[in-house]
């Protein structure tokens, strides 16, 4: 009786998003507030009763109802409940429906949260985001829906979990990284919604600015958690592969960031606004490509999670319809915006359209690598593919060429700035970086290597540019507590955030350039020296895990003959598919990791293919991304978003 009652609750949910996405957009054409003053009870209706959908689909998982077709298919009595709970999403037709749960969740959050905006605009918004809903809601009843039944009869035991994804990081990574694939929808949404009301002025922005903030930041934090999964789980000891479905998600993080600054120099100067309004429509439409990548067969990855046409169609016409319709208004009412300012071209809204240039440019280059050689195989001219030399050759050059002209915006101000005031401010870190950068591989690896010298002295560069600029706040402060203070919320996000643009920086370049590793033969007793430290391998036995079997090898690490650790990597065997899985063990720092996978048994057992790595600085490319994702979250704590209720019911259209 639970998933009929969970595919009632969809079906209740379809109904509701249909009426939010109908009748408050009349409302606001016709200036009717009743109708308008409707969308804050559907969009709680609507959230209330995708939770009660969400909660049977839980509920069949953790109770192991294998009648229900996608519960047999995707798990199994014997796992862990931890994972049966987040099997849920870990197919198709479950990770969808956690799509329009979090979806219905955001306009929820638009509706209890937006209380300075004026009735019609916030009409506009929900309706538009009930647009959404319906879609997505619909692609779930008509080809997913996760609540199918095996009549007469169904199996006994379900099929189980893909070993992969049995794993902490599906518990946490699907969703962060949903919260911001969904979260652009908002962003979306305003946009249109200013577009259709056409109060395109900085206002639309300033309501915007801090759910966009908040997007981009769970979709940075999402993709930190799955270069990390990836990282410990399938043992090859890489944080980042360019998989195609991996580029999926970086695409609309890009564009995002430049929505991000965007939105800031519209809100600020009144510029950019036609530019900052099809940024918005990108980073979602990228978002909806990327669930179309992942769902619709056409790529093969470990990520993808259906192989069906039909569901593929399905998305492709929801991406065609939400960019065509769209991109028509915004061709409608784009050329009556008009800028409010001007400025010079060395000000701060010049970088930061610099900025946005090069984000938008790496964004094209990995959707062009992404999708080239899918037009390639469409076409019949055989199959490509397109790999790390690529993007690295393209898109390293462009993001350090960013990096500096970040370093400059910030001691850059609006309007205009002075270049004897520029060579001021940033002679001092230029030196300190260029030295630092000069002196670090000599002093870490031995001798001069110029891409840590030219990597250390962009990170340095951004790094110390940002502290000159915090230190210049206290110049003429009377106290420092005072000072910390008056500074906004928006300028410790700022800060925060280019610091771990920074250090993600000097991870990727000195895990990329310093890491080791080996790979060999081990029996009882044989060691292997690696970094200066000792691997020694005694042995293997046999464990059983709660549906698995595993042969654990324990390895001794020693340095200069004092135990540093002991590693326990495993090699095991899934008890209902048989499926064989590399478990890498890891002693990990701040400043390196030793990794060991276990592979294939020689010898009958007698010895077996290990493979060990030495990974210096690889926590420094999470650390940065988790500093990226809090200084997303810090601005939306700035006060100027907590100001009360705009007079007046429905502004002026």
């Amino acid at each position: 009786m639970t998933p009929e009652i969970g595919e009632f609750a969809l079906i209740i949910g379809l109904l509701l998003s249909v009426i939010l996405a109908v009748v408050p957009m009349v409302g606001a054409a016709t200036r009717n507030e009743m109708w308008m003053s409707f969308a804050k009870p559907l969009a709680l209706g609507q959230f209330l009763f995708m939770i009660i959908s969400f909660l049977c689909l839980g509920y069949a998982f953790a109770t192991d109802d294998f009648s229900v077709v996608y519960v047999a298919q995707h798990s199994n009595s014997q796992m862990p409940i931890q994972f049966k709970l987040s099997a849920i999403w870990g197919g198709h037709e479950g990770s969808l429906l956690l799509w329009a749960l979090i979806l219905c969740g955001w306009t929820f959050a638009v509706s209890r949260f937006s209380k300075a905006l004026p009735l019609d605009m916030l009409a506009r918004v929900l309706s538009i985001m009930g647009m959404v809903g319906t879609g997505f809601i619909s692609f779930l009843l008509i080809t997913s829906s996760p609540f199918a039944r095996y009549l007469p009869s169904y199996p006994a035991d379900g099929a189980d979990l893909n070993p992969l994804l049995q794993d902490f990081g599906l518990i946490v990574h699907p969703p962060m990284l949903y919260m911001g694939y969904v979260g652009f929808s908002v962003a979306f949404a305003f946009a249109l919604a200013a577009l259709l009301s056409g109060r395109m002025d900085a206002a639309w922005a300033r309501w915007s600015r801090p759910w966009t903030n908040i997007a981009w930041s769970f979709l940075g934090l999402g993709i930190t958690l799955g270069s990390w999964w990836a990282y410990y789980e399938l043992g090859w000891g890489g944080w980042w592969f360019w998989d195609p479905v991996e580029n999926a998600s970086l695409m609309p993080w890009l564009v995002g960031t430049a929505l991000v600054h965007s939105l800031a120099v519209t809100e600020k100067r009144g510029v950019f606004k036609s530019w900052t309004l099809l940024l918005a429509i990108f980073a979602f439409s990228l978002s909806l490509l990327g669930t179309f990548l992942v769902r619709s067969g056409v790529l093969t990855s470990v990520h993808a999670f259906a192989s069906d046409p039909e569901r593929g169609f399905f998305i492709l016409m929801l991406l065609a319809i939400t960019m065509g319709g769209s991109l028509t208004i915004y061709a409608l009412k784009a050329p009556s915006v008009k800028s409010e300012s001007s400025f010079s071209w060395l000000s701060r809204e010049v970088l930061l359209l610099v900025n946005n240039v090069f984000l938008t440019v790496m964004a094209v280059t990995v959707l062009l690598g992404t999708l080239y050689p899918l037009l390639i195989d469409a076409l019949g001219s055989g199959k490509i593919s397109v790999g790390p030399p690529y993007f690295n050759a393209v898109f390293v050059p462009i993001m350090g060429t960013m990096s500096i002209a970040m370093g400059i915006s910030i001691a850059v101000r609006w309007r205009e700035t002075s270049q004897e005031s520029v060579i001021k401010t940033l002679w001092l870190p230029a030196v300190v970086s260029l030295v630092i950068g000069l002196i670090f591989p000599f002093a870490y690896g031995g001798g001069f290597d110029f891409r840590v010298f030219l990597g250390m002295s962009v990170s340095l560069w951004v790094i110390s540019t940002v502290v000159r600029e915090f230190i210049s706040k206290f110049r003429n402060a009377t106290t420092i507590k005072t000072k910390l203070s008056q500074l906004s919320m928006s300028y410790y996000g700022m800060m925060v955030a280019h610091i771990g643009v920074a250090v993600t920086a000097i991870g990727i370049t000195l895990v990329s350039t310093y890491s080791e590793e080996r790979d060999m033969r081990m029996a009882k007793g044989d060691h292997v020296e690696l970094a200066g430290y000792l691997f020694t391998f005694e042995g293997t036995k046999v464990v059983k895990g709660p549906n698995y079997m595993a042969d654990q090898a324990t390895i001794v690490i020693t340095e200069d003959g004092q135990s540093v650790t002991t590693l326990h990597p495993e090699k095991r065997r899934y008890n209902v598919k048989r499926n064989m899985m590399t478990e890498a063990d890891i002693d990990a720092g701040l400043f390196r990791d030793l990794y060991v996978a276990l592979g294939e048994p020689l010898n009958n057992g007698e010895a077996w293919a290990v493979r060990v790595h030495y990974k210096p600085y690889v926590r420094w490319l999470w650390l940065g991304g988790i500093l990226m994702s809090l200084g997303g979250l810090l601005t939306v704590f700035d006060k100027r978003y907590r100001k009360k209720k705009t007079r007046g019911r429905v502004a002026n259209a």
